[in-house]
C-alpha cells in the first residue's frame, strides 16, 4: 500500500486566516446590529449586496488566474472586507455603487497585487475612497438615526430605494437623510457658529451625534474582544486614539468654542470602526510593535487634521491609505535588532 506523504510543517498554526476572519466578523456584529436599530435594515441589505458582490468577484479572478477558489474563499478575508465596506457607507447606497466597490477592492487592490497576503492597501477603505471621490452626494447622503427620523422608512421602502436609487413615492432626498455628526459640526463652525452654540441641537447625545456615539461603544466593545481574545494587539488602537485625541486635546484648550472636545471626535464618525477593524490590517499595518505605535499615532494625527482642515468631515480612510504607504518603511527602521549586532538597519 502506497501511503500519501505531504511535506512540512505538519503542524497547524494556532491563529489561521480563516480562525482570525471570523473572530472579526463575530467582533463586528454588535456593533453591526446597533447601526441596523439606529439606521434601519439597509446596513444589512448593504452587507449581503457586498459579500455575494466581493465572494463572486474573488471566485472569477482565482479562476482566471488559474488558482484553487475554494481554499482561498473560505479564508472569509473578502467576507470582512465586503462587510467594512458595507457598515462605512450610507445605508441607502445604490446597490450599484456598492457592487464597483467590491470589483475595485477584490480585483484592483486585492487580486491584481497577488491576493491575501500581498496587497499594500487596505481593499475596504480604497474602495470607500474611490467612491467618495467620484459619487460625493449619494456616499455623503446618511439616513438620520431613528430617534430622530421624521419619516422612518419601512424594509420595502429601504430595499426600493437601493435597488432602484429614488427615493419613496411621496419623499424627497432631503426629507430622508441629513448630514452626519461631523459634517454638521464642521458646516455650522464654517458658517461662523459656536461650539456651544452648535450643541444646543437636539442632533447631539453625550458626546457625539446621537446614535452615532452608541454605534461606536457597541464596535469598541467588539474591539476589546478582539484584544482579549489576542487576535490583535492593543498597540495601534491606542495609539491611533493617542494620536486623535492628543491635537484635539491641544486645539480644544487654545479655542473651546472652535475646537469640539476630544471625546467628540473618538465617538462621532468612524475613529472606533477605524481603530480596532481597519488600521489593525495585519496585512497593511506595520507589524513590528514600535512601528505600530508610530503608525497608529501617525493615522489618528492625520485624522484630527483631516477633519478640521482638510476637505472631508471623516478622514479614518485617507489617513489609513495614506499610512498603509508608510508601513514598510516605518517597519524598516523600527525592526527589533539581531542578536549580535550593534547596528538596526544594515
Amino acid at each position: 500500500m502506497q501511503f500519501q506523504t505531504f511535506s512540512s510543517p505538519h503542524t497547524r498554526r494556532p491563529n489561521s486566516v480563516d480562525k482570525v476572519m471570523l473572530q472579526v466578523i463575530l467582533a463586528l456584529l454588535p456593533g453591526v446590529l446597533a447601526m441596523t436599530w439606529y439606521f434601519g435594515p439597509g446596513v444589512l441589505v448593504n452587507i449581503v449586496i457586498a459579500t455575494l458582490s466581493a465572494v463572486a468577484f474573488e471566485a472569477l479572478v482565482l479562476k482566471l488566474r488559474k488558482r484553487p477558489v475554494m481554499p482561498t474563499l473560505y479564508d472569509l478575508s473578502a467576507v470582512v472586507t465586503a462587510i467594512l465596506f458595507a457598515i462605512a457607507v450610507p445605508p441607502l447606497l445604490p446597490w450599484w455603487l456598492t457592487v464597483i466597490g467590491m470589483a475595485f477592492a477584490i480585483i484592483m487592490v486585492k487580486q491584481l497585487y497577488g491576493g491575501m497576503g500581498y496587497n499594500p492597501f487596505n481593499p475596504a477603505m480604497a474602495a470607500y475612497v474611490l467612491l467618495l471621490i467620484s459619487w460625493p452626494i449619494p456616499m455623503t447622503s446618511w439616513l438620520p438615526p431613528v430617534v430622530l427620523s421624521a419619516n422612518p422608512l419601512d424594509f420595502m421602502q429601504i430595499v426600493s430605494a437601493i435597488f432602484t436609487g429614488s427615493p419613496p413615492t411621496g419623499l424627497e432626498w432631503d426629507a430622508i437623510t441629513m448630514a452626519t455628526p461631523l459634517d454638521e459640526m464642521r458646516t455650522n463652525l464654517d458658517q461662523g457658529h459656536m461650539i456651544s452654540e452648535i450643541f444646543q441641537s437636539p442632533l447631539w447625545g453625550d458626546f457625539g451625534g446621537q446614535g452615532w456615539e452608541w454605534v461606536g461603544n457597541w464596535f469598541l466593545m467588539g474591539g476589546l474582544w478582539l484584544i482579549y481574545k489576542r487576535t490583535i494587539t492593543w498597540h495601534i488602537p491606542l495609539a491611533f486614539f493617542a494620536g486623535l485625541t492628543g491635537l484635539a486635546m491641544i486645539t480644544f484648550l487654545f479655542d473651546p468654542e472652535s475646537y469640539p472636545f476630544a471625546l467628540f471626535h473618538v465617538f462621532s464618525g468612524g475613529a472606533i470602526l477605524g481603530a480596532f477593524f481597519i488600521a489593525t490590517d495585519p496585512v497593511t499595518a506595520c507589524t513590528t510593535r514600535k512601528g505600530q505605535l508610530i503608525y497608529g499615532v501617525a493615522i489618528g494625527m492625520l485624522v484630527y487634521i483631516i477633519r478640521t482642515w482638510g476637505g472631508y468631515p471623516d478622514a479614518v480612510a485617507f489617513a489609513v491609505l495614506l499610512l498603509n504607504m508608510a508601513a514598510p518603511t516605518i517597519d524598516y527602521y523600527t525592526r527589533p535588532q539581531v542578536f549580535g549586532h550593534g547596528d538596526n538597519h544594515g
